[in-house]
């Protein structure tokens, strides 16, 4: 585990509040009665957007995405393959992974049509639509389903980065991204994006360990610990309460999270905790993609029985 602990009668006070909404408010996207069977590649809605996308996506920046790109082409054209044919759809990538023309060649024989590709956009460029051209010529498609502003940290990173706001609103007036958000590494921005109405798409940083999530400290290095996940969770009942689409990230700590029990205890978390649309893991291989939808299938499975889906976030926390 990262960083110290705190007991489990310290997180139950500070989070019993969270706790009963995510139990009041976990109908529209999760369902705590025993229903229809849901699955890790199930198409599901991305909040206000409308969009679908698998729950389960592919991502393609494990270490800036030095992981993907270490398979060569082959290797990671069939990972891609081999995801889609599971039932995968959604495809991860961005500008700082240097993973778009892998991406292109990948999507090659898939219908576009059927896929959900989301890259993000790092910086403040002069020109963003001409950035944005760029990536849709290294990707070879007309058009981008999710563009996120990358990276975001400071608490009025939507003033300081104003001008990626209002090209990401012109391209998709325009029908050249479907819908525009962003990928948060501190609670600052986080706090911030919960709030905008400009954000479509929030990817987010959770697990119940607190690894690599975000901190008060506006930096996206900034150490972590157990001790931020409520105040995460928190933002992330905003979001959903402001209708925002929410994608979870870091799920196995950032690669951090080698013994199985870990990759358990973090799947099930975000599965059970009501407030997720879809998650994206970063994978090198065919045994992870089969590991992690197992995974969820289990975990969704048990929810599925679970009559109080107040104690989810409690059981899930480790606890010292």
């Amino acid at each position: 585990m990262h960083g110290k602990g705190i007991t489990r009668r310290q997180f139950i006070k500070s989070t019993a509040a969270l706790a009963g909404t995510v139990f009041l408010s976990c109908q529209p996207r999760q369902t705590c009665g025993p229903k229809l069977k849901r699955t890790a590649v199930d198409q599901v809605t991305l909040g206000k957007t409308g969009l679908k996308l698998s729950r389960l996506g592919i991502g393609t920046g494990s270490i800036g995405g030095s992981i993907q790109r270490a398979l060569g082409p082959d290797k990671f054209n069939s990972l891609i393959r081999y995801a889609y044919d599971r039932g995968i759809t959604y495809i991860d990538t961005a500008q700082n992974y240097r993973t778009h023309e892998m991406v292109r060649d990948a999507i090659k024989p898939l219908p576009r049509e059927k896929l959900f590709i989301q890259t993000k956009m790092p910086g403040v460029p002069e020109k963003p639509l001409e950035v944005l051209d760029r990536y849709r010529r290294e990707l070879n498609i007309d058009y981008i389903d999710s563009l996120l502003v990358h990276c975001g940290v400071s608490k009025d990173w939507d003033e300081k980065r104003k001008r990626l706001l209002d090209a990401f609103e012109e391209a998709k007036q325009k029908k050249i991204i479907r819908a525009h958000g962003i990928s948060c590494h501190s609670l600052p921005a986080t706090a911030r994006a919960a709030q905008l109405d400009w954000v479509d798409v929030n990817l987010v940083r959770i697990n119940p360990q607190g690894a690599h999530v975000d901190t008060p400290t506006e930096r996206w290095d900034a150490t972590s610990n157990v001790s931020n996940v409520a105040a995460v969770m928190e933002q992330i009942e905003i979001m959903r309460k402001n209708n925002h689409g929410i994608i979870g990230m870091k799920l196995i700590g950032n690669g951090d999270f080698v013994e199985p029990e870990d990759r358990e205890k973090a799947i099930r978390f975000a599965m059970q905790c009501g407030l997720l649309d879809a998650v994206v893991i970063g994978f090198k291989s065919p045994a992870e993609i089969d590991e992690a939808i197992q995974r969820i299938n289990r975990a969704l499975a048990e929810a599925a029985h679970q009559p109080d889906c107040r104690a989810v976030l409690a059981d899930s926390i480790v606890f010292c």
